[in-house]
């Protein structure tokens, strides 16, 4: 590995002649962004080779134990030696919400900071990425948003009752939330649960609404890097949407060759549940409704040869291996017998969905740079995309990255561009609108929030063509 380009005690955390650096110099770190298909993890390990680099994983699935080929983990033999943090380390059933990844995160830059490298954060979880980077996020925890409140209301005391309205029931729902905090409600969606829990916990334990955390210095400095404790290089690598659907599409036929259903075989669990830890990955719920058609098929087989129900679990374990190969007879099945129709709509529903999730990172990618002013630069993967040429990625990807970061590096903090890529006036202005509750009747009551996220709504294909068709109807139909 030649680190010989970049000196880390001059260029990381510490100055020529070895003394403290100075408070206003804050340390540094890169933080590789982009949508899923884009190749952040690839261009992460190819920077290993012109610095000297440490890698922190931020994919909110990768972070789990086991679904290697689901979730895509980069495995060991195509990490090149380059150290990986919080890959692959989280109990699959435990739910590593934002706060848990910053406060595993942090300890973890620290240590690679005091050896003198340059950590990397690596991923498309772009709330884990804003947890780490942003002193000020609000939604985390409960706890952290009692603290946030007690440092900006001084002299107020917390209450540790439950109050009556709340009575012992857990059966919080959105309803509760608007009567008690209307304003709070109307900044989180209604299927948001968990936050809609979050924000009623907070209540019934301190008796602080939700909405008066987003008053006063908390509610400015939500979301925004200014006050980060660290210098950040955001890279973003992107690629056109046309190329990156069709690799997505492709890439997910590579993952069922590789294995990919074996592992939903093994995870799958009739009663568990889906919206915590591992099992909200993209790839496992879409085979549910398969794998339960598939199971009841197979016990009613077997509970009609057996009546012995300790011989029978005895069997299905035997079996397992059996089982999978069979799944994977049913893909390959010249026949489209009902089964095989189910596992194909479950695959393309696995596709379709890694199609939105593209969608959705790049829309949070652009509302970090226009709602809270990150100075983001970009990489473009597109042709390396399309054509799989790895002079293409040289030239177009790691050469660029290269650079952004070498000159971040070695730029002196008082002459470097500021972290608020936008005017502080605009960005406020623009932040002032962050949480309207804007409906769209024309797209089935969708609600959105905030005035950028209603107008990229707006400017959708799919709301477009619904306007056109509901103008076209109201134009034929009688006065």
């Amino acid at each position: 590995m030649d680190n010989s380009s970049e000196s880390p005690a001059t260029t990381l955390n510490s100055n020529n002649g070895g003394e403290p650096i100075m408070e206003e110099h804050k340390p540094k770190q890169v933080v590789i962004m982009g949508p899923t298909g884009s190749g952040k993890s690839r261009l992460a390990i190819d920077l290993a080779t012109h610095f000297p680099i440490e890698i922190i994983n931020a994919d909110s699935m990768q972070v789990y134990q086991g679904l290697d080929v689901l979730t895509n983990k980069v495995p060991l033999y195509e990490q090149n030696g380059v150290p990986h943090h919080l890959l692959g380390t989280v109990s699959s059933d435990v739910e590593f919400t934002a706060k848990k990844f910053r406060d595993s995160a942090i300890p973890i830059i620290s240590d690679i900071l005091s050896r003198n490298r340059l950590p990397v954060i690596v991923g498309g979880t772009n709330y884990y990425i804003q947890a780490v980077v942003s002193s000020f996020l609000l939604d985390e925890s409960v706890e952290d948003m009692s603290e946030t409140y007690s440092r900006d209301h001084p002299g107020i005391e917390q209450t540790n009752h439950m109050p009556d309205i709340l009575g012992d029931s857990c059966n919080y729902n959105y309803d509760l939330l608007k009567e008690l905090d209307p304003v709070a409600a109307n900044r989180i969606h209604p299927n948001n649960h968990r936050k809609i829990n979050l924000y009623l916990s907070l209540y019934a334990r301190s008796g602080v609404l939700p909405s008066k955390l987003y008053q006063g210095k908390a509610a400015e400095n939500w979301g925004r890097v200014d006050n980060s404790s660290y210098r950040c290089c955001f890279i973003c690598i992107d690629a056109a949407l046309p190329v990156l659907d069709q690799y997505v599409e492709h890439r997910v036929d590579c993952m069922i060759d590789a294995g990919l259903l074996d592992e939903v075989y093994d995870i799958y669990n009739r009663n568990a549940n889906y919206t915590l830890g591992l099992r909200q990955a993209i790839g496992v719920r879409e085979f549910e409704n398969f794998l339960q058609a598939y199971f009841s098929d197979r016990m009613d087989d077997e509970m009609s040869d057996s009546s012995d129900e300790t011989l029978l679990k005895l069997s299905t374990r035997i079996d397992d291996k059996l089982f999978k190969e069979n799944i994977r007879g049913i893909l390959i099945s010249s026949c489209d017998n009902p089964q095989k129709v189910m596992l194909e709509e479950a695959i393309d529903k696995v596709k379709a969905n890694t199609r939105r999730l593209v969608r959705r990172q790049k829309r949070r990618v652009n509302q970090l740079q226009t709602l809270f002013g990150w100075n983001i630069s970009y990489v473009d993967a597109t042709e390396y995309i399309s054509k799989k040429s790895d002079e293409c990625w040289a030239v177009q990807v790691v050469g660029p990255a290269v650079k952004m970061i070498r000159s971040f590096l070695n730029k002196d903090d008082s002459n470097g561009r500021t972290l608020d890529g936008e005017s502080k006036t605009s960005t406020d202005t623009v932040q002032r609108d962050l949480w309207t509750q804007y409906v769209c009747k024309a797209c089935g009551d969708r609600i959105l929030r905030g005035a950028h996220e209603w107008e990229q709504h707006k400017q959708g294909r799919g709301h477009r063509k619904r306007m056109l068709s509901l103008r076209k109807s109201q134009s034929s139909s009688p006065a």
